[in-house]
């Protein structure tokens, strides 16, 4: 069986690091990846959703991973997302990823046309190919994707002795217990949906990867702890803190990442940038919502951690 014991737990996905001029700021990857050290997390999941993966060029993502991985070393789990809406420059993302020691590569499907599962298959074969020694973790996120992973095409990928596991990103809970069930022990399930943590947890994910943990870590550890000791009760009440939160957070005009990147910008002095069009900026009326959702994160921290 496989220790996947360095996948259990915390992993935030890891946020786009502009300059001013709306490059990669290689000084604000290695500054985030400090903040996510100190904070105490398991690891981090590098260019996703959460990465504005899909508006990077192959080489911005080598740029974060780079310096992601100068900072991380030896201190965090790096699971490194590859995934582009090409084979080849997939294949070169996961060659690069693994040339730099990450623990594992993971990829969404195909996106725009509608392909075969065995097309789906053969792509997400090609890229774990480019990366013969690296662990890797399929992402399903239909709702984004177009595209749902079926119990036959897990199946199928299984079959590849790399694969250890899933990302489950949609909605239904039930996702992951049926993953979780056809594979056993020797794979993981990462809960993805962060509303519904504590939900992915109790039906059989072991940890968890998400997009609003970087602005509150504290919050999702204290679940983890939580329900890991079987205090459910506890559990819950930070859970509906939490989403509290995150319906904040996707009130405001500007990009739900945008408002995270000023809350870390304002109340823990970590300057990330902003967001790359087409994504939506703030505008001065977000400003409010930006304050409010961070005295709700103070508030949780102060009532509900101790």
């Amino acid at each position: 069986m496989r220790n996947l014991d360095k996948y259990k737990g915390v992993i935030p996905a890891f946020y786009a690091c502009y300059d001013e001029e709306g490059n990669i700021s290689p000084e604000r990857v290695r500054a985030l990846t400090e903040y996510f050290v100190d904070k105490g997390v398991k690891g981090v999941y590098v260019n996703g959703s959460s990465g504005e993966c899909i508006y990077q060029s192959v080489e911005d993502r080598k740029i974060v991973l780079e310096n992601v991985m100068e900072a991380a070393a030896g201190k965090l789990t790096v699971i490194a997302h590859v995934a582009c809406n090409n084979t080849k420059d997939s294949r070169e993302l996961a060659a690069h990823a693994e040339s730099l020691g990450v623990d594992a590569i993971a990829c969404i499907p195909p996106i725009y046309f509608h392909l075969p599962e065995y097309a789906i298959a053969e792509y997400w074969n090609d890229i774990s190919d480019a990366a013969p020694n690296t662990d890797f973790i399929i992402y399903n996120i239909p709702q984004l994707a177009g595209v749902a992973l079926t119990m036959n095409l897990f199946a199928e990928m299984r079959k590849n002795p790399r694969v250890i596991g899933v990302k489950n990103s949609s909605m239904p809970v039930q996702d992951i217990q049926m993953f979780k069930e056809a594979a056993g022990d020797d794979y993981i399930i990462f809960n993805g949906p962060d509303e519904q943590f504590i939900s992915g947890r109790v039906i059989g994910a072991e940890g968890g990867i998400g997009g609003t943990y970087g602005v509150m870590p504290e919050l999702f550890l204290k679940i983890d702890e939580l329900v890991r000791s079987g205090e459910i009760e506890k559990a819950r009440k930070v859970q509906y803190a939490v989403n509290k939160v995150i319906y904040k957070l996707c009130s405001a005009h500007g990009n739900m990442y945008a408002v995270i990147k000023e809350i870390l910008r304002i109340y823990e002095d970590l300057d990330i940038g902003g967001v790359r069009k087409p994504l939506a900026s703030l505008v001065p009326a977000d400003m409010p919502i930006v304050k409010e959702a961070a005295e709700m994160i103070r508030e949780a921290k102060s009532s509900l951690l101790d």
